[in-house]
């Protein structure tokens, strides 16, 4: 009689609360945003008045500041490994970088909805349309904003030399992880609004 080979599982390794936290934000923030965008798609065309998104949307600028958010993901992972190797001085320099592209994108952003406001006369009342727009737009653009303020934040602690590797090193990582899921996030916006909505 043959006998089977007991099998010897190594124990398994629980996540960390940070990273199970940072997890369940994000799925909850994805509802909110699929929300917002299945919203923006049932209501397109349904505007009784002008304007239409094609008559007063401009793609050029919009693509500029899209450049800049994407490319401020790969700025946050060359931050994320010097401060591994424990280059604080590029560390520094990347994250102000990535700080730098975000905050382009938010005024890109406060650029356009100025252009709509005051030489389109698009408001969030005007029509169905301004609702939907300024509501999808305006709740990603607030996450950028918090996006920012936890980067800032992060470059002064370590410009008052307060970063600890060993200690922070996970703490920053899942605010990068909050970081690319807004960069993610718009990649979906950007073809519901600009690409999806433009369409004649």
């Amino acid at each position: 009689m043959s006998s089977m080979p007991l099998a010897h599982s190594a124990p398994a390794s629980m996540p960390s609360r940070g990273k199970v936290g940072m997890i369940c934000l994000i799925g909850m923030e994805s509802w909110f945003f699929a929300g917002f965008i299945v919203a923006y798609l049932f209501y397109i065309g349904k505007s009784s008045t002008g304007p239409q998104p094609r008559d007063v949307l401009d793609l050029k600028p919009v693509l500029v500041n899209s450049a800049a958010l994407i490319a401020s993901s790969f700025t946050v992972v060359a931050a994320l490994r010097k401060l591994a190797r424990d280059e604080m001085g590029a560390f520094k320099f990347w994250m102000a970088l990535t700080i730098l592209l975000g905050g382009y994108f938010i005024y890109g952003t406060g650029v356009e909805w100025k252009g709509l406001i005051e030489d389109r006369h698009l408001t969030i009342s005007t029509n169905l349309f301004g609702t939907t727009f300024y509501s999808l737009v305006g709740f990603h653009a607030f996450h950028v904003v918090v996006g920012l303020l936890m980067l800032t934040s992060i470059l002064i602690l370590s410009m008052l030399g307060h970063i600890n590797v060993v200690r922070d090193h996970m703490r920053i990582e899942l605010v990068s992880w909050y970081w690319h899921f807004v960069d993610v996030v718009w990649i979906f916006v950007f073809t519901t609004v600009y690409i999806v909505g433009m369409r004649p």
